[in-house]
């Protein structure tokens, strides 16, 4: 017989499965965010709604996974190097997010509640704190590189930490157990949490991550390291959500953004177990009692009013002082004025803490009003980041508009021969393509044009699948083609010129040792054949293990047509590995490199070393390890850039380089001269010899 509270767990399953599904298209009908859904949804079917579904452990389960997922893309998603150069302003975000609204609300509980000194405190750690709940919102607009966004998550790990160990402090001194030791015991377990998880995850995950590509495998190892975090920083007197959101930190670089790692990660949080920690908030909330006990109303309006706006004025002083438009600091305040999963969990602490005449610290109206007010600043977070994300995305296509962007040919063709190495080179590819031009990657199989045709076209035809999977993984469209023809480099310069491509990023061979032949005529035919960028490719390790990469550049290649278009190429490969990039090259080709990437990606890491001559290259073998990635721009006989010591190429890649992760550049030999003459002399205007250069050297030629 059917009965409410449902108790099958197939049909309580699907009720939840049925709330994700239709909340986003109701609350989108109605111009509502869809987190607001949720939250409404759990609270009309909680125990203090119509009292469909019981929040039993599969809610407090899979409530925590998904507040944990919330923290820890939060932090996966970080610009690291933006958030070291503003390290400085988000720790002061973070600390006068927590002061203010700490004291607001302490000073309203003493004087107009009148609450005891130990519950005022309580409440004001809880409303000090926030969660980032709204944070679906940044990712669905695609806003998690912004200042503003980087400061609210930042501020908000900070604001949480010192809210934590402020309700550490208010428990023991509750018990009386705050003696001396009490600040040099918890340092030197904080110090040992950290140093423990910043030694430990790293070496893990560059040893799982490298034996083993299984893709479920990997996502079983990325979610053990997260639970692993959060467990020792509750051990430590810090919630797990602190130590998910410090495993995600630890382990950004090795999930780069444009992986199918992250997209796995972000798929399987987005559709189940964020959906379900909001809904789990939502059947804490007893809309009742705000219309039975005017006492609780007054609570819930104080505790709403004073949190939100000691929030707001934090997050306006905030944009204030990094002089951000009006419209990040809306975007500050709506992702930190919402209360959720710290204040859940400070609350569940004050409930076992009673004050010395035994009367509880948290009585059912301080309960019942906290579990309301998660409910208003939810709605109010979600309002405010929702029209605050619309407003940036509007500005940024507005700038966009501006602006007078070079017509970008952008194609990258992918010729794979071998299932072990496949992989790895789209995986190159996708990293280095520009997601803003919605150009799809081309995968292409040439086989010969002989007695083993058939067999060769279904073997290519499985390696082509294999490829395709690893690109929808990360939602990169991609092409296929199996080519039949009787030269395997003329079938890639017919491909090449079908597709229209820009440039081929290739294989090197690893199953024989590099000799002096090692161009042979495959490689010449290709080369005489294709004016266009042609990059080959060999990797030992994946890419997300490669920790820097470091470019030799030939003297005068800054005058080549292609200059600009391998540098933009190993840019977007840095900045999606989250790596430093080391140029060594002429102090004249530095300046142009240097030039350009401060105009174009101002937040890479990236360094830059002078080598005078050419032959210094296998000088550079020492300082490259395991996991570092060389890159060898040469250049074609009779370009500008070549020179004769670049005949010694390939013996030099097998006496000094072998086993390293190599990348070999033949820059672009296409296009109008003249236009980029002009594109050189504007990105570098001090140097006005470029064009005579040019000149003289097309004169003599």
């Amino acid at each position: 017989m059917f009965t409410l509270p449902i108790v099958n767990p197939t049909l309580s399953f699907l009720v939840v499965l049925l709330v994700i599904l239709l909340a986003p298209i109701v609350m989108g009908k109605l111009r509502i965010p869809h987190i607001i859904g949720m939250v409404l949804a759990g609270a009309a079917l909680g125990q203090f709604g119509f009292n469909v579904l019981e929040r039993d452990d599969s809610f407090q389960l899979f409530g925590n996974v998904g507040l944990y997922y919330i923290m820890f893309l939060a932090a996966l998603e970080m610009d690291l190097e933006g958030l070291r150069r503003r390290k400085q302003s988000v720790t002061l975000f973070g600390f006068i997010s927590f002061i203010i609204p700490f004291l607001l609300t302490w000073l309203v509980c003493q004087t107009v509640l009148g609450y005891s000194l130990t519950t005022s405190l309580l409440l004001g750690s809880i409303m000090s704190s926030n969660t980032l709940v709204a944070y679906p919102i940044v990712r669905r607009f695609n806003l998690q590189h912004k200042p503003s966004v980087l400061l609210s998550v930042g501020g908000t790990m900070i604001s949480l930490m010192l809210a934590l160990i402020s309700l550490a402090v208010i428990e023991s001194l509750n018990k009386g157990e705050t003696d001396w030791w009490f600040w040099p015991l918890f340092a030197v377990k904080f110090f040992v949490y950290g140093a423990a998880m910043t030694l430990i995850i790293p070496r893990l995950a560059r040893y799982f991550l490298r034996k083993y590509s299984d893709a479920v495998m990997q996502f079983i190892f990325v979610l053990a390291m997260m639970f692993m975090s959060a467990f020792f920083s509750d051990m430590v007197g810090l919630e797990g959500i602190f130590g998910a959101f410090v495993a995600g930190v630890i382990m950004n670089r090795y999930i780069p953004a444009l992986s199918p790692l992250m997209n796995r990660l972000e798929f399987t949080g987005n559709a189940l177990f964020i959906p379900y920690f909001l809904i789990g908030v939502g059947m804490l909330i007893n809309v009742r009692v705000l219309f039975t006990d005017t006492n609780i109303l007054w609570v819930v309006l104080a505790l709403v009013l004073i949190g939100t706006l000691g929030k707001g004025i934090a997050a306006y002083a905030a944009s204030f002082i990094e002089r951000l438009p009006l419209s990040s600091g809306h975007m500050i305040f709506g992702l930190t004025s919402a209360h959720a999963a710290g204040a859940i969990a400070m609350m569940l602490v004050g409930l076992d803490m009673t004050l010395s005449d035994g009367s509880p610290v948290i009585n059912d109206t301080i309960l019942n009003s906290v579990v309301a007010m998660i409910l208003f600043t939810c709605i109010i977070s979600s309002l405010i980041t929702e029209q605050s994300a619309l407003t940036i995305t509007l500005r940024d296509r507005e700038l966009a508009k501006d602006e007078t962007p070079d017509q970008d040919d952008e194609k990258i063709i992918i010729p794979v021969k071998y299932p072990e190495y496949a992989e790895q080179l789209v995986t190159m590819g996708m990293l280095m393509r520009n997601p803003k031009l919605h150009r799809e990657l081309v995968a292409l199989n040439v086989v010969y044009d002989d007695q083993k045709m058939r067999r060769n076209q279904e073997e290519g035809q499985k390696l082509l699948k294999q490829v395709v999977r690893v690109a929808s993984a990360a939602d990169v469209p991609i092409t296929t083609q199996v080519r039949i023809a009787a030269n395997i480099a003329n079938g890639i310069k017919h491909a090449f010129k079908e597709f229209n491509a820009s440039e081929v990023l290739l294989g090197m061979h690893m199953h024989k040792d590099v000799s002096n032949n090692f161009w042979g005529q495959f490689h010449q035919s290709l080369f005489n054949g294709l004016n266009r960028q042609i990059m080959m490719a060999r990797l030992h390790q994946p890419l997300n293990t490669i920790r820097r990469i470091q470019v030799a550049v030939p003297s005068r290649a800054q005058y080549e047509s292609g200059f600009y278009r391998w540098v933009e190429r190993l840019s977007r490969l840095a900045e999606n590995l989250e790596c430093r990039i080391l140029f060594h090259g002429r102090l004249d080709t530095l300046e142009f490199l240097q030039q350009y990437i401060r105009n174009n990606h101002p937040d890479m890491r990236v360094d830059y070393e002078e080598m005078e001559h050419w032959n210094e290259l296998p000088h550079l073998a020492s300082t490259i390890s395991e996991d570092h990635l060389f890159v060898v721009v040469t250049a074609r006989k009779g370009t500008i850039s070549y020179k004769n010591a670049q005949e010694r190429l390939p013996a030099e890649i097998k006496k000094y380089f072998k086993g390293k992760n190599l990348l070999i550049i033949f820059p672009d030999q296409y296009g109008d001269l003249d236009q980029n003459m002009t594109f050189a002399q504007s990105q570098h205007t001090e140097d006005r010899s470029a064009y005579e250069v040019i000149r003289d050297w097309i004169n003599q030629e």
